[in-house]
């Protein structure tokens, strides 16, 4: 019997130890989050999307790996879409309607990077961040590098000559391109925080106007604007490398995302099946709203799928949030969704719809239909090339029902009732929307 009562003794006190030991034992690794933000960069100059004029062998390769969302939509304009996007808020909820309205709203406004920390993350922004209020840190950036304005790259252009590094003033000296400058910020960033989860908002200078010689460009180059897609994808390319040196790509979530379409100087040439897209940057048309939206995860996101539903950029919020498993900020009407079961294939898991505002426009969209707020109903079918305008007493059964469904989405929306625009009809800042309505004959 003493026997008995020993070996019981001993097996219980084994099972203890395996118990402690246990729960011990560290935690998985909470996924990275890196989100790469190009500027003035639509479908039309992605290789992935067919481009007929533009290769982008890096960014293809992140499409390759995950997936490639056909019908991603965000802002038109660089202020209002960055806003959106940190905020998870339509910009009749955050106010962010117009290009000057983006820099009035305050910190009462919650930021991705906020609603990471207290599930643990750090927290970068590297490059632009002139459309928005304030800086970096007032929104739960942990580190950021920022530049002036847009489209920085040499000491020769006036906005260039400096940019900040938390909080500290730095010349940028001649002959060192500030991408790459960049570049080698992020690489110690991610060094340094190896070791713990991060999410890093990476606002790319490219491909936004001055379009100048980058460090690769022939000194005869003939394709300027070309030289600097082709270096942004190089970039691209070598942040993807840095992360494989870490040994942190298999843990680690990339989404790139354009900030708007092209602009209008580069819309004729950035064709697909030489075809031009309806509209360009500033325009709610497809070529403005319509942007590359690539997500890559290893081991969560199924390789080489292409999602056909429409989804719009306040998706970023909740989903990264989701996938830190971190609590969406208290008393926040957050517009977003969380799209994880999409991404990692699932099917019919998103709420079949994308929204768009810029100024006093907007519309809803499902797959072949887009109503907006004079109550016009498009066919979408020949998009991104075209939009057809269904004539406003059509019995045609299918345009009946996408009138009523999408209408019943918009007075749920009800942008009308939010936030009011007070700037230019067409959402760009008033000096420069008065300067364009001078060049209109």
């Amino acid at each position: 019997m003493p026997r008995l009562l020993l070996a019981v003794a001993c097996l219980s006190a084994l099972l203890c130890a395996v118990g402690r030991a246990a729960s011990a034992a560290p935690a998985a690794p909470k996924p990275n989050i890196v989100f790469i933000l190009a500027d003035d960069y639509g479908i039309g100059e992605v290789g992935c999307y067919g481009a007929d004029h533009y290769k982008t062998p890096n960014i293809d390769a992140l499409a390759a790996g995950g997936m490639r969302f056909t019908r991603g939509y965000t802002v038109p304009l660089c202020g209002p879409s960055r806003a959106q996007i940190l905020t998870g808020r339509y910009g009749f909820r955050n106010g962010a309607t117009n290009q000057d309205a983006t820099r009035e709203f305050t910190t009462a406004e919650k930021m991705i990077p906020a609603a990471l920390k207290p599930a643990g993350y750090v927290a970068s922004m590297v490059g632009k961040w002139g459309q928005l209020p304030l800086g970096p840190a007032e929104f739960g950036f942990d580190d950021y590098l920022k530049f002036n304005g847009s489209g920085a790259y040499w000491n020769t252009q006036t906005k260039a000559r400096s940019y900040l590094v938390n909080g500290e003033k730095r010349e940028l000296p001649d002959r060192v391109y500030l991408p790459d400058v960049m570049h080698d910020h992020i690489a110690a960033f991610l060094a340094k925080n190896r070791e713990r989860p991060f999410f890093l908002f990476y606002s790319l200078s490219h491909v936004h106007t001055e379009i100048l010689p980058t460090p690769d460009s022939p000194p005869d180059s003939q394709d300027l604007y070309g030289d600097n897609v082709r270096y942004m994808d190089k970039l691209v390319g070598k942040l993807v490398a840095e992360l494989e040196k870490l040994k942190l790509r298999e843990r680690t979530l990339i989404v790139f995302l354009g900030d708007n379409g092209t602009g209008e100087a580069r819309s004729d040439r950035a064709t697909i099946g030489g075809r031009r897209l309806a509209g360009a940057k500033g325009d709610l048309l497809e070529g403005g709203a319509l942007v590359p939206l690539i997500v890559n995860f290893p081991g969560l996101v199924p390789a080489g799928t292409v999602n056909a539903e429409p989804v719009d950029s306040t998706f970023l919020f909740p989903t990264f949030a989701a996938l830190a498993g971190a609590p969406l900020p208290a008393g926040t009407a957050l517009d977003g969704e969380n799209i994880l079961p999409a991404l990692r294939g699932a099917r019919g898991t998103t709420r079949g719809w994308a929204f768009n505002q810029l100024a006093r426009q907007w519309w809803a969209r499902d797959k072949k239909w887009k109503l907006n707020q004079a109550g016009e109903l498009f066919d979408m079918s020949d998009a991104p090339f075209s939009e057809k305008l269904v004539p406003a007493g059509s019995t045609d059964a299918a345009a009946v029902a996408a009138r009523a469904r999408l209408a019943a989405v918009l007075a749920k929306l009800n942008p009308a009732g939010g936030v009011p625009d007070r700037g230019p009809e067409s959402g760009r800042h008033a000096k420069n929307a008065a300067k364009r309505e001078k060049k209109q004959p």
